[in-house]
């Protein structure tokens, strides 16, 4: 089964695909440069898309095909889902969702730390208008203590919008147990459950930061 639950995290799942895993360990590897941390970045998340997306509605439609008229499986949604990176590393996942849905909107939430209470601070936030009735899909590399998950998401249900699905790259056992506290309703899709945070709140053994190594400022 390319998918894993924890009986700990009812909301959780790890998505341990042998390529998923595999490219995994090569954008973990230090060496690893800018175009390519980038380029398995999107491989990875193209590879998660197919499960995550699995539970999405089907109706029926009339088709002509060749040979005959025949009813075939269509999207169900009458609203097109929304992809939702949160800046600035979540937008390294976007392509790779929008090229299994190419329909899909894109909104933006863009958070900072504050240096003096550690909590995270909202600077931008842009959606489709009414989006109530969409499924958006939360996009960020890393799940580290899930303060940043947590108000994102805290954000859109006080819009009123209620079907979200939290994807990342790797995720701590302390963010995913914070998130699952926090949100219990929302699913979580990772490609690996790491063993802990570092004192300085890094993901171990990690990636490193998604966001300096996606963009190459550090």
């Amino acid at each position: 089964m390319a998918i894993v639950k924890h009986e700990k995290y009812k909301t959780f799942a790890e998505i341990r695909h042998p390529l998923i895993q595999h490219k995994l360990t090569l954008l973990r590897e230090k060496s690893t440069d800018k175009k390519r941390f980038n380029e398995l970045v999107t491989e990875i998340t193209l590879l998660m898309v197919y499960e995550v997306t699995q539970f999405l509605p089907l109706t029926t439609c009339e088709i002509e095909t060749p040979l005959e008229q025949y009813t075939a499986p269509t999207l169900a949604a009458k609203k097109k889902p929304v992809i939702l990176p949160i800046l600035r590393a979540g937008l390294g996942m976007v392509d790779a969702f929008l090229s299994m849905m190419p329909n899909a909107r894109v909104g933006h939430i863009g958070l900072f730390r504050d240096e003096d209470t550690m909590q995270p601070q909202l600077y931008y936030f842009k959606v489709p208008q009414n989006s109530e009735s969409r499924h958006f899909y939360i996009c960020d590399p890393m799940l580290a203590t899930g303060g940043s998950a947590i108000y994102t998401i805290s954000a859109l249900k006080e819009r009123g919008i209620k079907n979200l699905t939290y994807v990342c790259l790797v995720a701590a056992p302390e963010g995913v147990a914070a998130l699952s506290d926090a949100h219990p309703d929302v699913t979580m899709y990772a490609a690996s459950l790491d063993r802990q945070l570092s004192e300085d709140g890094y993901i171990l053994p990690g990636l490193g930061d998604a966001g300096d190594r996606l963009f190459g400022t550090k």
